[in-house]
């Protein structure tokens, strides 16, 4: 949920999803009596949320009777990344940068205020981030994608992605506040190379730059808290190749 309640909130939509959001984060499936009581429905109303859900394809019911995420949530995960329309050479220029560096590579564009990734190329010398995966939001202010982004913003507009994201703690390096952000953004240029080191992830570091004319910046992880001047070197060929025409 994000901003203010509308006056013209349909309360049944809200219900749905909020079942939704409780069966896909679960680690197990779960009764009809488990999703009212973390929902905080009564079970009347929950048993027709998910017989309509697993009727659309967005619940699937096991034999046993509990519930999982339908198929219908994996078609529409896939039509959102689809929307992005990521430019034409992404996934090449990404799968180069992986195999060049050896090290997972990352397509990332500020939507609605929250960081994106939409692709990526694993590389071995990376770590797996759970949260560095397509089609997940990810936090702006601890990332070096986000902060590439952000350094390409207007200060009103960087400070209303801040602010309405939130500066969650990641780790103790994470920025606390929009002036350390701030404070480490200062002195660079738009599509200069940004770096962070154990802010996401512990003795994880990471580095990201903003693609000129675009919305996009592409970025690399790296397990300690340096990135090898090479990486950084194959990440910048890699932000002006997909920068050509």
């Amino acid at each position: 949920m994000t901003g203010e309640e509308p006056s013209d909130l349909i309360r049944s939509v809200s219900r749905a999803l909020r079942v939704l959001e409780e069966v896909s984060r679960a680690d197990r499936p779960l009764s009809v009596k488990v999703i009212a009581r973390r929902c905080g429905l009564n079970l009347s109303t929950s048993y027709h949320l998910v017989r309509t859900l697993c009727y659309e394809g967005y619940l699937h019911r096991r034999p046993e009777g509990d519930y999982l995420p339908g198929s219908q949530l994996a078609e529409r995960f896939h039509e959102m990344l689809e929307s992005f329309e990521r430019p034409p050479r992404a996934s090449e220029v990404l799968r180069h940068l992986a195999d060049s560096s050896g090290h997972t590579a990352y397509l990332a564009q500020l939507a609605h205020g929250r960081l994106m990734v939409v692709d990526l190329a694993e590389g071995p010398r990376s770590p797996w981030l759970e949260d560095l995966q397509s089609g997940l939001e990810t936090a702006p202010h601890a990332t070096a994608l986000g902060k590439a982004l952000l350094l390409a913003l207007p200060y009103p507009a960087r400070h209303g992605v801040l602010t309405g994201y939130g500066l969650r703690r990641f780790t103790s390096a994470t920025p606390a506040s929009v002036e350390d952000v701030e404070e480490e953004l200062a002195g660079l240029r738009p599509g200069q190379v940004v770096e962070e080191h154990g802010q996401f992830r512990e003795e994880v570091a990471c580095a990201g730059a903003a693609v000129p004319g675009t919305q996009w910046a592409i970025g690399i992880s790296a397990r300690g808290l340096a990135i090898p001047p090479a990486a950084t070197a194959h990440l910048a060929l890699a932000v002006r190749d997909l920068a050509r025409p």
